[in-house]
């Protein structure tokens, strides 16, 4: 896994405006895939953010880049905490039992859990609109399907591809990962 694919694919959260970022890749083995992912969170934990695998079939994963404060505080508010209930996730939500779970569906279930959407820092009304539409009927669709304030997703939609150009433009001219990812950590 090179740092320029995880740049490119998960920019918006090294730039601290995002929650988190979802994105596939390849390994040629279990023991490449450990290796990449301790060299990125070598630099990333102390900066506030992890990389994590949630499912892997024979030599892809599903890997997880994401700043578990924001997590914590985005799965903290009373929609989220809503809909993960009424998902089945239970009366605990701290971030880190919802992970857990989280996981679980991925790795155990073959539909793709519609909650994904909180972690990944969406609106908790588009989750709940995507949910209760089934994906359809939606305002307008750009990282998501968007069923509340179109405006406000569109200004975010249009951070997040500015942000990814930036810093594919950045890591093209040197950048390193290092200098790419804004550090926040829990006061």
């Amino acid at each position: 896994m090179s740092i320029d694919y995880v740049i490119q694919h998960a920019a918006p959260t090294l730039a601290g405006i995002k929650t988190g970022n979802l994105f596939p890749c390849t390994f040629a083995s279990t023991q490449d895939m450990v290796r990449d992912l301790r060299e990125v969170n070598r630099v990333l934990v102390p900066r506030g953010l992890r990389l994590l695998p949630l499912r892997r079939k024979d030599d892809r994963a599903l890997l997880y880049l994401f700043r578990p404060a924001d997590l914590s505080r985005d799965l903290a508010g009373q929609e989220a905490r809503r809909l993960l209930r009424e998902a089945g996730y239970g009366d605990d939500l701290t971030h880190l039992v919802c992970l857990r779970e989280l996981t679980r569906r991925l790795r155990e279930g073959e539909e793709f859990p519609h909650e994904i959407g909180l972690f990944l820092g969406y609106p908790p009304e588009d989750v709940a609109g995507f949910m209760t539409h089934r994906g359809k009927n939606c305002k307008c669709v750009g990282c998501w399907k968007v069923y509340g304030d179109e405006y406000a997703a569109r200004r975010r939609f249009a951070a997040y591809q500015s942000c990814t150009a930036n810093y594919c433009r950045r890591r093209a001219g040197g950048a390193s990962l290092e200098g790419l990812t804004v550090s926040r950590l829990p006061q």
